[in-house]
């Protein structure tokens, strides 16, 4: 019986990524991606679980750079990645296998958890449709919403989540989304560091030596204005309801700075040219589509494997 199980759940199809042409291939690997990613890191580590994972198994303190690009990565990996965005599902999975602990409430908890698992990936949903309501030319459509959903649903999963352990539309998400917002997430220390002024962010350690070391001599007198930047854009494109859980305060004034600022993006970077408005994996990847638009997904070869850890 065990043979017949084993061989029935290897015979199961590899769940597919995204397709092309979707909400998720418009929006995941632009620019305007980069601005909403810290409100969802900061939404999922709000959890007390995975605040306390992060807290205790993360290298963002010393390695933040490193730790951004990664994830990052493993992201665009999900979407544009093809057969790689599965291997990627796969080794994420393996890598959270050891996470473990207590947090910091005195409960234990596993990364692998199915309710913490989910709620690190559910994360994105929120923040993508509240952050294009600043950063997009118009709000997404009910039907638009919907797609982004199913798609994000199927990201979910290439990284092993059970349709069981997921609300299966938007009209089931919201009540779960209510619950986990007055319920459970509240500002753990990770959280509380995330959207907090940090002056402290070293240089990118990118580039040719003479641009780092160009970096490191302008650094002192960027950093300031980029650290008040990046707190700004994290907390206003955290969902209202997220921000009062959180504690944190947002003044008539800030709003009315995040929109003009909203609406500058949305009325610059989809007019950019693809090579300076995606990340180049999603470059190539639209690049390929529109080559040999009949492929649903692309495939790629040993280079579009992830090199890197996202899980720590």
């Amino acid at each position: 019986m065990e043979n017949v199980t084993a061989q029935h759940r290897s015979a199961r199809p590899d769940p597919q990524p995204p397709p092309p042409g979707g909400p998720l291939w418009d929006i995941a690997g632009e620019l305007r991606a980069l601005l909403m990613l810290p409100a969802a890191l900061t939404l999922q580590v709000a959890h007390p679980a995975v605040g306390a994972g992060v807290d205790e198994h993360s290298v963002f303190r010393t390695d933040p750079w490193g730790r951004g690009e990664r994830s990052l990565r493993s992201v665009l990996l999900w979407i544009y990645g093809g057969e790689a965005g599965v291997a990627e599902g796969r080794r994420l999975r393996t890598l959270h296998r050891t996470i473990r602990g207590v947090d910091t409430h005195g409960r234990p908890y596993h990364a692998l958890t199915p309710a913490h698992y989910a709620w690190v990936h559910a994360t994105g949903f929120p923040t993508y449709r509240h952050g294009m309501r600043y950063l997009g030319r118009r709000p997404y459509t009910e039907a638009e919403e919907r797609q982004l959903y199913a798609e994000w649903l199927q990201v979910g999963r290439l990284l092993g989540i059970h349709d069981r352990d997921m609300p299966q539309t938007p009209e089931e998400f919201w009540p779960y989304w209510h619950r986990m917002v007055t319920e459970v997430i509240e500002p753990t220390p990770v959280a509380r560091e995330l959207v907090a002024y940090n002056p402290g962010i070293p240089p990118p350690p990118y580039g040719p030596r003479p641009v780092r070391v160009l970096c490191r001599l302008v650094w002192p007198l960027l950093v300031p204005p980029l650290a008040r930047f990046r707190s700004f854009v994290t907390i206003g494109l955290l969902p209202p309801e997220a921000r009062g859980a959180l504690g944190l305060r947002w003044t008539p004034r800030q709003e009315r700075r995040l929109r003009r600022f909203g609406r500058l993006v949305a009325h610059t970077v989809p007019h950019l040219p693809e090579r300076l408005r995606y990340l180049p994996r999603a470059r190539d990847a639209r690049r390929a589509h529109a080559a040999h638009p009949r492929s649903d997904s692309p495939r790629s070869g040993p280079s579009g494997h992830a090199s890197g850890s996202s899980g720590a």
